[in-house]
């Protein structure tokens, strides 16, 4: 629980565990902060905490210009309790309010528009319209500060519909004038972004690229030295990036992508490929007490993400039943044949209409796995939205497959592989065989990671 004595001791440390976790306001500034500010701590008499950056600018506080509000991590400390309104910010972090409308996305999410504007008023001390915006001009304001891209390329690229709209709202949301926080960087030539992202220390990244060496396709995914890089399209447009350690708790991000509009999604989906939003914190603090890391936990662990449920569904069909060198193998092999080129170097994973085209002849496996990635592309095709659960319709598709795509493919923090071998081989070296895996909800995800790391696999 972040009560007001845990977030006056946090920020008085500049402890930067808690970034993005909450935000003071100073009352006699009018200003809202990070914890992890540089700026004199004020008194405890003249600040207020908020628990996001949009709740502390919708009562009327701007972001400080030192720390940047906009460069915060995300995910609030409630943000694990209450899975639809989890969902709900997902969705409008994504771009849901710029395309539908509010009790569109309500209905989205099976729920009234009168129980979602409940929700975020009960949680946020907001409205979800109110959220959504907020969100917009921080990102417009990030963009500003960090790249060279023309205030007309960031209103459309931060969802705004015109110039106008998107100066009126960041001069009402932020008491600031775009161009006035306009500052220069060095030119990156072509297509290319240079971002800052944010995360809350500890971050295991040796350990997380060891990871995704292990399962590089070749001109899909790379690790050279400190830095990890990978292909995507997004909004059918291909691209690439590149993400290395930049501070102790940032990323620098280069982001190669031709889009004119939807970057603010796709930074958030690079988060959430990237698990920067997770709160190490209190999830290390709930493992730990279990015996069976006992010895100890790897801190900074984050689920390595993959880019779409539907990779990883591919990836774990072919992984079934063989080491993780036969599989990188086999989609190796998919990957040379089907997969897009965007350049002499890199290509796209394969998509699911290049699948169902092929006879995946070129992939030495039994003819029924065939079969099933033939019938999973069919099946993403038809319904391009539907849940991993619906996969289980799909002969060769069992619940392994599923949750695995869940963990690595949503970026779910609930997943417990309780059948995978490597997890199996873990327990038995500490003799806990059997577990009762709804203590570790809901983190176990990064249980299950833990005792993979264990073994090495």
């Amino acid at each position: 629980m972040l009560t007001d004595a845990v977030c006056q001791q946090a920020r008085l440390a500049r402890d930067a565990r808690f970034d993005g976790l909450f935000f003071t306001a100073v009352k006699s500034t009018g200003i809202f902060c990070r914890p992890i500010c540089p700026a004199k701590a004020p008194a405890e008499r003249q600040v207020c905490y908020y628990f996001s950056a949009a709740a502390a600018s919708v009562a009327g506080f701007r972001p400080c210009l030192r720390c940047r509000p906009d460069s915060a991590p995300g995910s609030a400390a409630w943000q694990g309790t209450h899975t639809t309104l989890h969902r709900a910010m997902r969705l409008i972090d994504e771009g849901a309010l710029q395309q539908q409308s509010q009790a569109e996305l309500a209905a989205r999410l099976g729920i009234s528009d009168r129980y979602l504007r409940k929700l975020f008023q009960q949680q946020m001390g907001l409205t979800p319209t109110q959220y959504a915006l907020s969100q917009q001009v921080l990102f417009a304001k990030k963009l500003l500060h960090e790249t060279q891209l023309a205030i007309t390329n960031i209103a459309y690229q931060a969802g705004f519909q015109s110039v106008r709209r998107f100066n009126d709202a960041f001069v009402k949301q932020l008491r600031l004038n775009p161009s006035a926080i306009r500052r220069q960087r060095e030119h990156v030539a072509g297509n290319s972004l240079q971002l800052e992202l944010s995360y809350r220390p500890p971050l295991a990244w040796q350990q997380m690229l060891a990871f995704w060496q292990a399962r590089t396709l070749t001109g899909i995914d790379w690790v050279e030295g400190n830095c990890y890089g990978r292909t995507f399209s997004y909004l059918q447009q291909p691209g690439w990036f590149e993400v290395s350690p930049q501070t102790d708790n940032s990323l620098g991000l280069k982001l190669h992508w031709p889009g004119s509009t939807g970057l603010g999604a796709l930074v958030q989906q690079l988060r959430r490929l990237l698990d920067l939003d997770a709160n190490l914190l209190q999830i290390e603090q709930q493992l730990a007490n279990h015996s069976f890391f006992s010895r100890g936990l790897i801190n900074g662990l984050r689920i390595p993400g993959l880019w779409s449920t539907w990779e990883a569904g591919v990836r774990a069909v072919l992984g079934q039943q063989v080491s993780v060198a036969g599989a990188r193998t086999q989609l190796n092999r998919l990957v040379q044949a089907l997969g897009a080129p965007i350049n002499a170097e890199k290509r796209l994973f394969p998509s699911p209409q290049a699948v169902l085209d092929s006879d995946l002849q070129m992939i030495k496996v039994p003819a029924l796995r065939r079969q099933t990635l033939r019938d999973l592309a069919a099946f993403v095709l038809a319904e391009p939205d539907a849940a991993p659960e619906s996969w289980l319709s799909i002969k060769g598709i069992g619940p392994w497959t599923v949750n695995y795509a869940r963990m690595r493919g949503l970026g779910d923090s609930n997943i417990w592989l309780a059948g995978d071998l490597g997890v199996q081989k873990a327990l038995a070296r500490t003799k806990n065989t059997k577990v009762n895996n709804d203590s570790l909800a809901p983190w176990r995800s990064y249980a299950t990671f833990q005792l993979w790391f264990q073994t090495g696999d």
